[in-house]
């Protein structure tokens, strides 16, 4: 950001840390494997439904 000419308080920067914003979506996309998500889809087209037993 100071490269593109924009001020940033250095009090704010020393809490600013890019190794944990893997798990953050930037672009607001999501990338699915479409395979998989088929393979999972039950003979009806539907995904299965989770019995309570398998959930705890």
């Amino acid at each position: 950001m100071r490269r593109s000419g924009r001020p940033v308080d250095d009090e704010i920067l020393a809490h600013i840390s890019p190794a944990h914003s893997t798990n953050i979506n930037f672009f607001g996309t999501i990338e699915v494997e479409i395979e998989g998500e088929l393979a999972a889809l039950g003979p009806t087209g539907y995904r299965p439904l989770r019995v309570r037993d398998t959930l705890f």
